[in-house]
């Protein structure tokens, strides 16, 4: 006997449909790659500097970015200039005067490993950015921004979260 048109047709989808599926990875594969440089070309817009876990940095709405330079890190154990630790906080605290000997030596040093000085660094001199904790007393800033000012370093940038995202969230909405 003959099956009907229609039994034939549920035969050959049920045989189609109980087969194990296929991935097609070409469609994955073309979204990952699309993702891929969606990302290259939007990472170039955003500046971070390697934060350290001792420091809370305090938030700023300012929308201009410093140039990367010289950093240097005050959290409450430790000053440290590109990395190497210059000076404990207690014993620069400990200390009479304004001047910290050891970042200035320190500064010193960096300045002969940099280039020449441009017309611009002549005018306002070398640039260099300080990324305190939030809760780090006055009195220590004070000193490690002398002591910058005193070696030539005095386009001076305190580095900061910026909260203009947060600020803009914040403010009311305007009325029509």
């Amino acid at each position: 006997m003959k099956a009907s048109l229609r039994a034939r047709r549920m035969a050959k989808n049920h045989k189609r449909f109980s087969q194990q599926a296929k991935l097609s990875l070409v469609s994955l594969m073309d979204i990952f790659t699309i993702l891929v440089f969606f990302l290259m070309v939007n990472s170039g817009d955003v500046e971070v500097l390697r934060s350290d876990k001792n420091i809370t940095l305090p938030e700023s709405v300012s929308e201009q970015k410093p140039e990367i330079t010289l950093t240097i890190k005050v959290s409450a154990e430790a000053i440290v200039v590109q990395g190497r630790k210059i000076e404990s906080v207690e014993y620069v605290l400990a200390q009479p005067g304004n001047a910290i000997q050891s970042l200035a030596q320190e500064l010193k040093y960096q300045s002969t490993r940099a280039p020449e000085l441009t017309e611009r660094e002549k005018k306002i001199g070398r640039s260099v950015i300080i990324m305190g904790d939030r809760n780090m007393p006055y009195k220590l800033l004070k000193r490690v921004m002398s002591t910058c000012a005193d070696n030539d370093y005095r386009d001076i940038a305190l580095a900061v979260n910026s909260s203009l995202e947060a600020q803009n969230q914040q403010l009311p909405a305007s009325g029509v």
